[in-house]
């Protein structure tokens, strides 16, 4: 429950930086109010963009190939058996090219749900494995996290956008005061985006460690999941994973760039919690369902 209430509470901070950078833009057009009733339209239009399209945009990203039973027998029993286990309607499975194993969920609810694995996730996982790895995914759908995340990356891209056109609007403001609204303009570019992002990826390592949680509680296994999250890890360091796209990293399990860029980074600039932290809770989880005790 504490992870909920930690992912409002970002959600309430974004959404207060909005209506601040509202009511700045609309002061200096001589009107707040306008400003703020502005930047709610276009939040609610961007919201609803990022709401409808997100699947579909992801899927075609990743180059994922939707697969059925006879297709992918193995994954989609997997994914079959959790879905009915959790209560979730039975989701599309694809299977994505991607050079690294890795897995992510998309869709705006469960009943338009997707669950992707990789080949090289398939190839590389036992069974067991490759079932805590389904059921953080599913834990995804069922917590309605795919549709946060598209929320909250909105929300920061809307920001970054607003505070640059708010440069270049007082770059060519003839007013007196002109230089110094320049000046303002510049520092909310340079640190409003920055606020934005911290809090988005807050609440991505958030939804991470949900999700762990759910998924191990619903296979009984949470260390089957740290297993897994050890070997993708290693996986995705590896120089033979050429994947480059930071804009959806947070999607996927694990950090699909490794331990390639984030030797060095503390914590408040990672997408994920570092799989250490992530095995940490899933070994006491395991203690919890199964008595089983972790020195």
């Amino acid at each position: 429950m504490h992870w909920r209430l930690r992912t409002a509470a970002m959600f309430a901070a974004m959404t207060a930086l909005l209506v601040v950078i509202g009511m700045l833009v609309g002061g200096y057009f001589g009107n707040w109010m306008y400003g703020l009733v502005a930047m709610l339209a276009v939040s609610v239009a961007f919201n609803l963009f990022s709401y409808f399209g997100s699947k579909k945009l992801a899927l075609a990203a990743h180059k994922v190939r939707l697969v059925t039973r006879e297709q992918e027998p193995r994954l989609y029993t997997i994914v079959e058996n959790l879905a009915m286990k959790a209560d979730l309607p039975m989701p599309e499975v694809g299977v994505s090219d991607m050079p690294m194993p890795n897995a992510f969920a998309t869709g705006r609810n469960p009943k338009n749900a997707a669950v992707v694995a990789t080949r090289q996730l398939l190839n590389m996982l036992n069974d067991e494995e490759l079932e805590g790895v389904m059921a953080h995914e599913l834990s995804h759908v069922k917590n309605r996290d795919i549709l946060v995340m598209s929320v909250a990356s909105t929300m920061a891209s809307l920001v970054s956008y607003v505070t640059h056109m708010a440069v270049w609007a007082a770059m060519f403001n003839n007013d007196d005061n002109g230089g110094g609204n320049l000046l303002v303009a510049i520092l909310a570019d340079v640190t409003l985006p920055i606020a934005a992002m911290l809090i988005q990826l807050g609440v991505s390592r958030n939804r991470e460690y949900l999700a762990d949680e759910s998924g191990g509680r619903l296979t009984g296994k949470p260390m089957a999941l740290a297993s897994a999250l050890t070997k993708l890890e290693n996986g995705c360091s590896a120089r033979t994973n050429t994947y480059d796209n930071p804009s959806t990293a947070n999607m996927w399990i694990t950090n699909p760039f490794g331990q390639r860029r984030t030797r060095g980074l503390i914590n408040i600039f990672r997408t994920h919690p570092t799989t250490p932290d992530r095995i940490a809770r899933l070994k006491k989880l395991d203690e919890e369902l199964n008595g089983i005790h972790h020195f």
